[in-house]
């Protein structure tokens, strides 16, 4: 069974994108630039997901990693 990713927050990343951006949100948790990748997964079975923005505006990246839409949050933090 994969390990667990860590929580780095029960609320989503309210972050401000440009369009023609790629992201790539940290799916492992272990990040200190959350919600973005800072290749702390290394050494895991973890991977950062791309988002490519297509406009410039706020997206709500998943804060707890267990959303089922990566990398944005679909309110999974509720169930935690």
């Amino acid at each position: 069974m994969p390990d667990a990713p860590k929580i780095a927050q029960n609320a989503p990343f309210a972050m401000p994108v440009e369009a023609g951006k790629s992201y790539f949100w940290c799916s492992c948790g272990q990040s200190s630039n959350q919600p973005f990748c800072d290749g702390s997964h290394k050494g895991s079975e973890f991977v950062p997901v791309k988002f490519e923005a297509t406009a410039d505006r706020t997206v709500f990246f998943c804060g707890c990693k267990a959303t089922d839409n990566a990398p944005l949050c679909d309110g999974s933090h509720k169930d935690l």
